[in-house]
């Protein structure tokens, strides 16, 4: 049988692998050739691809603050360190990167190799009136990590790539002390000689870091039961302006608000979260997979209802409607695809996964066939598919295509009308800036007895010159549409500065008034990530 999971990548290798514009590694980048024929499938899309920039030869803003002597050691103001803190991972930022804007590049980058720096750091921060954006490994889809303000004479990017062990381990609790700038593949091959592992697996594995998630409530590998990073927090350590808040470890609590959900989602405008007690678990031995096919979606939707509330809990459960099924290359003949996967450290799965079928039958589906010696290539198929995808996003943006994803999540209610609500307006939308029909596909990531999260994918020809406008106008579509359904903005990708106007309607105002005066007591300076969740003069 196959894993129907996410596999562990390979570790990423040095920050000089890394690519400084766009998703990864630059060994597994696209090259001219492949951006060009990949071109071509998007009718529209430009002749050749736009160049990479020389990042010795970009012009960056002059560098306005000078660190401390005591931490001069710990900064870095060299071009390729700024250009690359500059930006995280989204179409619009990709775009800028190959343009060569860097007005928003950070004067120095912070790389501290003790908890006592990023006191030291924060400390003069406040002092000397800088901002100071915690960077995680830079992989946020939202912009949030980009600097927006004009309010502050300095920015500082704030990297704990170097704060990246497993400090302690405790087996009888099953659970770890952990360093909140460990990246994904790091952190799992610390644990593997012990036979545990996190299992956290969001697209972003290898190139983010645990304290990214817990900043932006990431999702992760499992489609049910423990979506999110939160469920599997036991405490938290969080350096804050005013002190180190370091919550207590417990399996659960009834004593008044829960102080780590205060950090959890709070993407770097609170504290800078330097340690937390992970719950582990065994690793799976016992996995299998398949997939099923239906010929109409909504009914799909209902096979996926009934899984949700069956309490069989499958480790994946991803939905592809037929436009993304053929787009990752698991369905070429119209149907939408049902990816299922089970697994357990200890028991045998083959009659839960054998449940799971019946339910998709009942509710008219069709188990796909299963190559000789138990292969699902379809699962197989998918999953190179969602690892490749950021990849191929980069190449499409060379060819000045506009694509990228969104995620929400709804209730049961609604979710078919919202499914069809954003394909139909969004396809308007398309059409109306690129002049092109374009393509809007969805899958579902994660579900929940009381409704699933979609993730649509837009991709259309673009105007050279004008793709981020062209962007921003399809997602403040999106954004509208979202809450005319009463769908969230974001179910895990963060709010960051992009889904700042859709945040502000959604939460409700006690709330942000709540949110507001944490900010002022916590973060009195205003230095902390300015911009994200509340705005900077109300923080102030």
């Amino acid at each position: 049988m196959t894993d129907s999971s996410t596999p562990h990548p390979a570790p990423s290798g040095s920050p000089a692998d890394r690519s400084w514009w766009g998703w990864g590694t630059l060994d597994k980048a696209l090259s001219d050739a492949e951006c060009t024929a990949l071109g071509q499938l998007v009718p529209g899309a430009a002749d050749t691809p736009l160049p990479v920039p020389d990042v010795s030869a970009l012009t960056l803003p002059k560098v306005r603050v000078e660190p401390p002597a005591a931490l001069a050691p710990v900064m870095s103001s060299a071009p390729r360190d700024r250009a690359s803190h500059t930006y995280g991972k989204a179409y619009r930022d990709v775009v800028r990167a190959l343009r060569g804007d860097f007005a928003a590049a950070p004067d120095q980058v912070a790389r501290p190799r003790t908890e006592q720096q990023v006191t030291e750091v924060l400390d003069w921060a406040a002092e000397a009136g800088v901002a100071v954006v915690p960077y995680g490994a830079g992989s946020s889809v939202v912009g949030g990590v980009e600097y927006r303000g004009r309010e502050h004479r300095g920015v500082v990017s704030l990297d704990l790539s170097a704060l990246d062990r497993v400090l302690e381990i405790d087996r009888v609790s099953r659970a770890a002390r952990v360093q909140a700038g460990a990246l994904g593949p790091g952190l799992e091959a610390q644990l593997r000689p012990h036979g545990l592992t996190l299992r956290h697996f969001p697209q972003s594995f290898e190139f983010s870091t645990l304290g990214g998630w817990l900043a932006t409530r990431a999702g992760g590998h499992y489609a049910t039961l423990y979506t999110h990073i939160d469920d599997l927090v036991e405490s938290m350590r969080v350096v804050t302006p005013v002190g180190v808040n370091e919550s207590m470890r417990l399996p659960g609590s009834g004593a008044g608000p829960s102080p780590d959900r205060l950090f959890l989602g709070s993407e770097g405008t609170l504290g800078v979260i330097t340690e937390a007690w992970m719950r582990l678990q065994e690793r799976p031995r016992h996995k299998a997979s398949a997939t099923v096919l239906f010929d109409d979606v909504h009914t799909a939707m209902g096979a996926v209802r009934a899984i949700a509330q069956s309490g069989l809990h499958p480790a994946n459960c991803r939905l592809l409607d037929s436009g993304e099924a053929g787009l990752a290359g698991v369905a070429r003949g119209g149907e939408s695809v049902l990816v299922l996967g089970v697994e357990s450290a200890h028991f045998p799965v083959d009659g839960r996964l054998s449940e799971l079928l019946t339910l998709a039958r009942d509710h008219g589906g069709a188990p796909a066939p299963v190559e000789s010696g138990g292969a699902d290539s379809a699962a197989d198929t998918w999953r190179s598919a969602f690892l490749s995808m950021p990849y191929l996003r980069d190449a499409l943006t060379r060819m000045s295509v506009v694509s990228e994803t969104f995620e929400t999540a709804c209730t049961w209610d609604r979710a078919s009308e919202l499914y069809e609500a954003v394909r139909g307006r969004l396809a308007e939308v398309v059409k109306d800036v690129t002049g092109a029909s374009g393509t809007v596909n969805c899958r579902f990531t994660h579900i929940y007895p009381d409704g699933p999260a979609p993730y649509f994918t837009v991709i259309a020809p673009g105007r050279r010159g004008s793709e981020v406008a062209m962007w921003d106008e399809i997602k403040s579509a999106a954004m509208d549409v979202l809450h005319d359904h009463r769908a969230t903005v974001t179910h895990h990708h963060a709010v960051g500065r992009d889904h700042r106007p859709g945040y502000d309607r959604q939460r409700p105002e006690p709330f942000a008034l709540a949110l507001r005066a944490a900010k002022r007591a916590l973060d009195p300076a205003g230095i902390l990530n300015p911009g994200v969740l509340v705005d900077p003069a109300a923080a102030i």
